[in-house]
């Protein structure tokens, strides 16, 4: 049976109106109190009745969004889009960077749900996958960013991730590399990009080598950490696609440190076409961050104002941009 707001104040020891007033965030109440009911509300896994709301037509006119590093500019830049197109129409964001810690994901989800979000936009790197269908069971829209999850019926928005492992690596290839390595991310959208990457290989008549494959968090740091490892192998590669443009950073610093030279010694490709790939001029995989953020909005207050009921997966392109940091196989 689920818990009720009685249970709640019962085992707080205060009032129904002082727990209402915690919820809401509204009336004088001391911290300690506050601090109190709020403890005994994530213990009970307490959460209002959204339900009950959504009957009454009540809205808050608020989203939910949940990144993983706010660091990263292509979470920021898609969470600017889309502040932008849900702010058009009539809508604010709460963002809730994660850091890739399931606590954190408890805590965020819960702290949204008692602040009465009408949605939610989460995206990859999210872990807590029964967390998703605690807020399904509370009927509060979802929609997935670069993330999706087949056993539930839930909006999403990508890109390609396949069509950018294989338009990456063909490139690579095409400019004669033999010994082309991958840096991946720890998250779902990089098992497409391997494929990819797997399958444009064997186009090429390249094999696939175990050494020139390495799985990591997406830090500049951890991007040198990896590429060093890589240059370190018996036949180092000549090529890196680094799986975002982060690590592909750190790709270069490495590479920077060591003496070589960017493409002559090295050639170097990341994903997402962030602004961090203008600096160092990186070629990159870029992803429709705009579009992204506008389609996130849109299909999901859709949903929220009850205009759909039908899920949307929509897929979009990836496009190779071509910078200075690839060039020709140096024999």
């Amino acid at each position: 049976m689920k818990p009720t707001i009685y249970d709640v104040a019962e085992k707080a020891g205060v009032s129904i109106a002082t727990v209402s007033k915690v919820i809401n965030n509204t009336g004088r109440i001391s911290d300690k109190t506050r601090k109190k009911v709020n403890l005994i509300m994530n213990e009970l896994n307490y959460h209002p009745s959204f339900v009950a709301s959504a009957l009454t037509g009540k809205r808050t006119q608020t989203i939910g969004l949940l990144i993983p590093n706010i660091a990263n500019p292509f979470y920021s830049e898609f969470a600017r889009n889309l502040e932008d197109r849900a702010h058009e129409l009539g809508y604010s964001i709460v963002i809730c960077s994660t850091d890739y810690n399931e606590e954190k994901e408890k805590k965020y989800v819960s702290l949204l749900m008692r602040k009465q979000v009408d949605g939610f936009i989460i995206t990859s790197g999210f872990t807590n996958v029964g967390l998703i269908q605690e807020v399904m069971n509370q009927k509060i829209p979802v929609a997935l960013i670069a993330y999706s999850i087949p056993t539930l019926s839930l909006n999403s928005i990508g890109i390609d991730d396949y069509k950018a492992g294989y338009q990456a690596t063909a490139h690579l290839a095409e400019l004669g590399h033999k010994r082309i390595a991958v840096i991946a991310e720890t998250v779902q959208s990089s098992n497409d990009r391997v494929r990819g990457y797997k399958d444009a290989l064997k186009e090429y008549q390249l094999e696939f080598d175990i050494n020139l494959y390495i799985e990591t968090k997406a830090t500049v740091e951890d991007g040198e950490i990896a590429t060093d490892k890589l240059l370190n192998v018996e036949e180092p590669p000549t090529a890196i696609f680094a799986f975002n443009d982060i690590l592909a950073i750190g790709t270069m610093q490495c590479a920077k440190k060591r003496g070589l030279s960017i493409p002559e010694n090295l050639s170097v490709i990341g994903c997402d076409n962030t602004i961090l790939a203008l600096i160092p001029s990186l070629t990159t995989m870029g992803q429709p961050l705009r579009e992204m953020g506008y389609e996130a909005a849109d299909i999901l207050i859709e949903e929220i104002e009850g205009k759909k009921t039908r899920k949307h997966q929509i897929l979009l392109s990836p496009e190779l941009v071509i910078r200075d940091s690839t060039g020709p196989l140096k024999i």
